[in-house]
């Protein structure tokens, strides 16, 4: 599951930490945290599909530099903190970490598809109601704050 920020200055957070910062300036909450909340979102979505293993990965642009927890950034970890210009690498290095690991599919093709249906019917296509849905999300997050 990948999370995309769009933030400039110096990004300061640990996994655990409710609120990361920004600069020292902005609050944001948790990314891995807010990650965390749509691989669980998915995983209801599929239970009884297939067994998911999900890997969390939140993307940064370039404008900002990073003051996190290392292990964030090594491709052992199931939680992944990168820039967006080194995202197709990490997935790519994540990937033959996985398959070295595993050999075997974990999911079938069927499976798969499977997998993939239920995605695409649960999305959100209508501009309005994904609209409704974004500020609902936003209503929610200011809890966190």
């Amino acid at each position: 599951m990948i999370e995309t920020k769009n933030y400039q200055g110096e990004i300061k957070g640990g996994r655990q930490d409710q609120q990361w910062s920004v600069s020292n300036r902005y609050k944001m909450y948790n990314p891995l945290k807010q990650n965390y909340g749509h691989i669980k979102a998915i995983e209801g979505l599929l239970k009884g599909v297939a067994a998911v293993k999900f890997i969390s990965m939140i993307s940064f642009t370039m404008r900002c530099r990073f003051s996190i927890d290392p292990e964030l950034r090594k491709i052992d970890s199931d939680e992944l903190v990168v820039y967006d210009v080194e995202l197709s690498e990490f997935i790519s290095r994540k990937l033959i970490s996985l398959k070295t690991g595993t050999p075997e599919p974990p999911i079938s093709a069927a499976q798969a598809q499977s997998i993939y249906d239920h995605l695409v019917q649960a999305n959100i296509t209508d501009s309005e109601i994904r609209k409704l849905h974004v500020q609902r999300i936003k209503g929610n997050n200011t809890k966190h704050q």
